[in-house]
């Protein structure tokens, strides 16, 4: 073991649109050794891990917090992770380490910084011993990448796709290159391009354009540039109000940074020219559901994109589950997050019939709850594992996954997943786990933009975006943004 490697991991995608606050105990922590569990688990970490064993590095693992998207993050949150870091990288860095390696998300805001990779960053470099160190490490698609995120480090790697079934690869691509540059003695510069652009999540698959032309440019770009390392395409989260919220584009090169630049420009005018295409907006629900008729089999997907739980949304929108109860539609299946309504189905017998107001609590714009008389099903604590390890839950929060305790009821044609954590619907094991088929129905509502998409494209038979009420609408018009650069598209 030649090489000492210091590895920490804040992992946090924030809508900073939604009230409340995200605190130390909505993160899942780990200290020291107990990083080293996430070995096989599918996440980008396990990437870390896997790659480290392979080129025999001595880890020094630090810390590692992570939490599902919510609202702004705590500012006491960063601190204590920099407390706990600090306590174990100081010394490490006292006896001597050869490179640094981060898992980050990239769109981490707290109530008193906008920028929290840059400027965890540059507190790396300002502690003593690490200001020449190797730093590479594994940032998510939709980071909004900053000026300070490119000035301290030396190669973050973006995932590829999206949903992220390659984190966990795109995590050893970074390990490789770290391993290089320790080996090597060079130091890349990262160039930086931000175009004046914001997509909503519903306008950034890469299976479609514009993100499908931009990643196979940049994947061109570094074949047949010889001095780049590496070339992102970030998609950025608008729902993050921040300076550099948006799509951004970065080269980690060995080369001329100017020439860099000239050809991360080109990949931002094609952009621009081209950015109606990722102004994805969902068609109302009302106008939907008409067309349900058109097919004769299902499962038929309504995804509603306002109360994308992978963007910070409750979960807990009843739009869809109320149409589809009114319209006798069925048999259907919608997952909803309420943690009072299970705990009031806690004396309830299986079989047995209670009313329920169920959902619209989380948000003010998530419409009421809406009042059903339904019949109990099954109970279980939540627990489930990923059927898939590449789905894009697993680039979250490893192969296993917990929705608290957990209830389904029915109500008519209606099968309604009650949960008590917000779950990402991003794997068909959280429908199987609960005794649900999902393939069996006509109907299944889905609380997503584009990340489900792995998991459920090949058992559906037709999908439609649509609009309900919800913080995570598709019109990036309609939020009160203060700090993003203007001007700026769509806004502007």
């Amino acid at each position: 073991m030649d090489k000492r490697v210091l590895l920490a991991g804040l992992f946090h995608e924030t809508h900073t649109f939604l009230d409340g606050r995200t605190t130390l105990d909505d993160f899942q922590i780990r200290h020291d050794k107990e990083l080293l569990a996430a070995a096989g688990d599918g996440s980008p970490l396990a990437g870390v891990l896997e790659s480290a064993d392979a080129y025999d590095w001595a880890l020094i693992p630090t810390v590692d917090y992570r939490a599902v998207p919510g609202p702004t993050v705590d500012h006491a949150v960063l601190e204590r992770f920099w407390q706990d870091f600090v306590a174990i990288a100081e010394p490490a860095l006292a006896r001597g380490i050869d490179g640094i390696y981060l898992v980050l998300h990239g769109g981490m805001v707290t109530n008193s910084c906008l920028d929290v990779e840059g400027d965890l960053l540059a507190r790396i470099r300002g502690l003593p011993g690490a200001a020449n160190v190797p730093l590479c490490g594994v940032v998510d698609l939709h980071a909004n990448f900053t000026e300070q995120m490119a000035r301290w480090s030396n190669g973050l790697i973006a995932y590829r796709e999206n949903p992220h079934a390659d984190a966990r690869r795109a995590a050893a691509d970074a390990a490789e290159l770290l391993n290089r540059l320790m080996r090597s003695g060079e130091r890349p510069a990262t160039v930086w391009e931000h175009p004046p652009l914001m997509w909503p999540p519903t306008g950034t698959s890469t299976a479609d354009n514009p993100m499908s032309t931009l990643e196979a440019a940049a994947r061109n770009l570094e074949v047949d540039e010889p001095h780049f390392l590496a070339v992102n395409v970030f998609a950025g989260f608008s729902f993050a109000d921040m300076p550099d919220t948006g799509v951004s584009f970065t080269a980690v090169t060995l080369g001329d940074p100017e020439e860099a630049h000239t050809q991360l420009r080109h990949l931002s005018r094609w952009a621009v020219d081209h950015q109606e295409q990722g102004n994805r907006i969902e068609a109302p629900l009302a106008e939907v559901l008409p067309r349900l008729v058109e097919h004769d089999r299902g499962p038929v997907l309504l995804v509603e994109p306002s109360d994308n739980i992978g963007a910070g949304a409750p979960g807990d929108g009843t739009a869809i589950l109320r149409a589809l109860v009114e319209h006798k539609i069925g048999p259907a299946a919608v997952a909803v997050c309420d943690p009072q309504s299970v705990a009031r189905l806690a004396s309830v017998p299986i079989g047995g019939r209670t009313t329920l107001e169920i959902g619209g609590k989380g948000h003010p714009l998530s419409g009421p709850p809406f009042t059903a008389e339904v019949e109990l099903i099954s109970r279980s604590d939540g627990r489930f594992r990923l059927e898939d390890p590449q789905s894009h839950l697993a680039s979250m929060s490893g192969v296993r996954f917990d929705m608290g305790a957990s209830a389904v009821v029915r109500r008519d044609r209606v099968t309604i997943l009650l949960t008590s954590h917000r779950t990402p619907p991003f794997d068909l094991g959280q429908w199987r786990s609960q005794g649900v088929a999902p393939e069996t129905m006509f109907v299944i509502g889905v609380k997503a933009a584009v990340a489900h998409r792995r998991a459920y494209d090949p058992i559906a038979v037709a999908s439609y975006l649509v609009g309900t009420p919800g913080p995570c609408s598709s019109d990036l018009r309609s939020l009160p943004y203060r700090h993003v650069r203007r001007p700026i598209f769509p806004l502007d």
